[in-house]
């Protein structure tokens, strides 16, 4: 079963779970999806109006925990861990794992000693071993680890939770992106007519060329026939 597929059915379970579940009921069904060893994606369990529900109230501190996971970095955390809940063991790893994917996001080129201080790794060894067993290994990202040049090479990064306003942002890109090409297209094309014509004129001269020399070949030959007379 792919991670995809894993994931679709993990969000559907915890959805149902959240649906029949009100106020600070719904904090042990955040901890679970949050410490999920195969869950990476939270937007659908956020968008539960059960979930929604909890802001303003007493219980907020677990929506605001969700929302972390879904869009935020374990150097996030720390800098608000004393608003939010202590996180277990399996929180911790979750939320550094979702770190590499964030850092993935924009750069496919991940320095040793970026990825050392954001995920509080204090040895190269120790790094490796998280990246190749908690994150190549379950699936979330591929690559290869350069130690030489010190960084991990980023080949394929599993896509985290939109944050509010970055839809807006990634259709803009796309836009752009698609204007580009159309303009890429309608280039190509025009250089493609450019060396259809220039294949028409070369064909044309080679043509006038053949008949040049088959007029000088018969002026010579005539010219022959006519000295041997």
């Amino acid at each position: 079963m792919d991670i995809e597929q894993q994931q679709a059915e993990h969000i559907d379970y915890f959805v149902k779970q959240a649906s029949n579940l009100k106020g600070a009921a719904l904090s042990n069904v955040v901890v679970e999806a949050t410490s999920h060893p195969s869950l990476f994606a939270f937007s659908e369990i956020l968008s539960v109006p059960n979930v929604v529900e909890l802001k303003g109230t007493e219980n907020s501190v677990f929506l605001d925990l969700l929302c972390l996971f879904a869009h935020g970095t374990w150097s996030e955390y720390k800098s608000s861990a004393s608003h939010l809940p202590q996180l277990v063991p399996d929180q911790v790893l979750k939320l550094k794992q979702l770190t590499v994917l964030t850092l993935a996001e924009t750069n496919k080129v991940l320095p040793y000693d970026t990825l050392m201080q954001e995920l509080d790794v204090t040895n190269v060894r120790e790094l490796e071993d998280f990246l190749i067993n908690n994150c190549m290994h379950v699936g979330i990202v591929r690559g290869k680890l350069d130690q030489l040049r010190r960084c991990f090479e980023v080949q394929f990064a599993a896509g985290r939770d939109l944050r509010p306003g970055q839809l807006g942002s990634m259709i803009q890109t796309l836009s752009t992106w698609l204007s580009t090409s159309d303009n890429l297209l309608a280039s190509i094309q025009e250089k493609i007519r450019w060396a259809d014509t220039m294949s028409e004129i070369d064909k044309k001269h080679k043509k006038e060329v053949d008949e040049r020399v088959e007029e000088l070949k018969k002026t010579l030959s005539l010219k022959v026939r006519y000295c041997e007379i």
